[in-house]
Formats: structure tokens, C-alpha cells, sequence
């Protein structure tokens, strides 16, 4: 692991050196569950590569963001929550709620979910 990445929490949970509820895995993405949940399907996806941001990770290997777009929309339909709908969220910095900066879709579902979602 990279220094700059020694301390990332999501990478040690790629790592298997941090426990997770893995949900799914591929050979680029892991989907695991919230430790705190905000909706009946509360699943975090992230690339095992550690990128800050889905800008820095859309900039750096598009390929690997549609990995995680794709991982999420699986794990969407395995859930139940495929059909009646489901979010996918982004938070992108300290002030839009980002606590861990490894790049990681939110994937929300299982009850109606307002707009706007401030």
C-alpha cells in the first residue's frame, strides 16, 4: 500500500486488514455495508484503487468509475431495490458530507427517498 494510502480505512478494508459486511466483490470494486445506515439498503461501493473523489477517479480511469457504477446497479437488483428504485450518491468534499476520502457510491434504496435530498 502506497504511504499516502496507509491510513485510508477503505483501503484497509480492500486490504482485509478492517472488517466489512462484503456484499460483492470484483476483480476493480468491493460493495460492502454501511456501518450506519440511512435506508433499508445502505451499501457503500468503492474501486479497490484509492482515488479521493469521483472527479479525481473520473478524471484518472473512466473505465474504473463505470466498474463502480456497474458493481452498484448489480448489488441494486440483488438487494430488491432495483426495480422500485434506488440512489446512487457522491458526496465530493468535507462540505458535502465526505468523511473518507477514498471515492465510495452510496447506494441507497428500500423506502422513498425525498427531493430534494438536503
Amino acid at each position: 500500500m502506497e504511504a499516502s494510502t496507509a491510513d485510508c480505512l477503505f483501503c484497509k478494508i480492500v486490504a482485509k486488514e478492517v472488517p466489512a459486511t462484503v456484499v460483492r466483490e470484483t476483480g476493480t470494486a468491493l460493495a460492502f455495508r454501511d456501518i450506519n445506515p440511512q435506508a433499508p439498503t445502505h451499501v457503500l461501493v468503492i474501486p479497490k484503487e484509492h482515488h479521493p473523489t469521483a472527479a479525481e477517479l473520473a478524471a484518472a480511469s473512466p473505465a474504473l468509475l463505470a466498474d463502480v457504477i456497474t458493481l452498484a446497479a448489480e448489488v441494486a437488483a440483488e438487494e430488491g431495490v432495483g426495480e422500485s428504485g434506488y440512489r446512487i450518491v457522491f458526496n465530493t468534499g468535507a462540505h458535502a458530507g465526505q468523511t473518507v476520502f477514498h471515492v465510495h457510491a452510496h447506494l441507497l434504496g428500500g423506502r422513498g427517498l425525498e427531493w430534494p435530498p438536503g
